[in-house]
């Protein structure tokens, strides 16, 4: 029996190279997305053309109004987005983003009957947001233990974080080793209409510095 899993693609790099790491142990994949308020849908657009050259099962995209609440400078347009690196938890972090995004990946996992999720959180060349963390994903999977009616019946859901603890460059090392075409991908929150990156942006400044300690050449398009 085939095994399936579900992929949290956001069109960035991280994810993508997540779901060609799925692939690779041999699970066929269901892409899930979010349209959440974010600033732009370049991404969106990215995970879209990704998920379609991985021939996914089916990409769901759901609509979130996380831009309702606020509180984040990628949803709400009155938050400037930095451009210099920032100490503590920056303005760009989603409040409980990953949370509300896993628990729609558990009911999803639970409707189609399949018992791994990937999600693409890194701990090392990061942000600093908590829910991306060991400590979160080792919570919320004690939560997907007891919050269903698959795990209750005995089968559990597991959580799989592939990059949890990989420098960025190690990743894009990884990925590139699974032939991951990254000019398709966007991590820019800052990204104009047309996918193009500022380059300023914490997301950028780590992504540039992942391709630079990687030795690969960054094919990023830039603004």
């Amino acid at each position: 029996m085939s095994k399936k899993a579900i992929i949290l693609l956001s069109g960035g790099l991280d994810s993508v190279t997540v779901l060609a790491h799925a692939k690779q142990q041999g699970f066929l994949c269901y892409a899930l997305s979010f349209n959440y308020g974010q600033r732009h849908n370049a991404e969106l657009d990215a995970a879209q053309k990704i998920a379609r050259d991985y021939e996914v099962l089916e990409h769901k995209i759901i609509d979130l109004d996380l831009a309702s609440i606020g509180g984040s400078a990628l949803t709400d347009t009155h938050i400037d987005v930095p451009k210099t690196p920032q100490s503590g938890i920056p303005v760009t972090y989603v409040p409980a983003r990953n949370t509300i995004f896993l628990s729609l990946a558990l009911g999803w996992a639970e409707v189609l009957q399949l018992y791994d999720i990937f999600i693409g959180v890194n701990a090392v060349d990061y942000s600093g947001y908590p829910d991306c963390r060991p400590e979160f994903i080792n919570a919320f999977q004690t939560l997907a233990n007891v919050a269903t009616k698959t795990a209750v019946e005995g089968q559990l859901i597991k959580i799989h974080t592939p990059l949890i603890m990989l420098t960025k460059a190690e990743i894009i090392q990884q990925g590139s080793m699974l032939g991951v075409n990254y000019q398709q991908t966007i991590s820019c929150y800052s990204a104009d209409s047309q996918g193009q990156a500022c380059g300023v942006c914490d997301a950028c400044r780590l992504r540039k510095i992942g391709f630079e300690q990687a030795k690969i050449n960054d094919p990023t398009r830039y603004q």
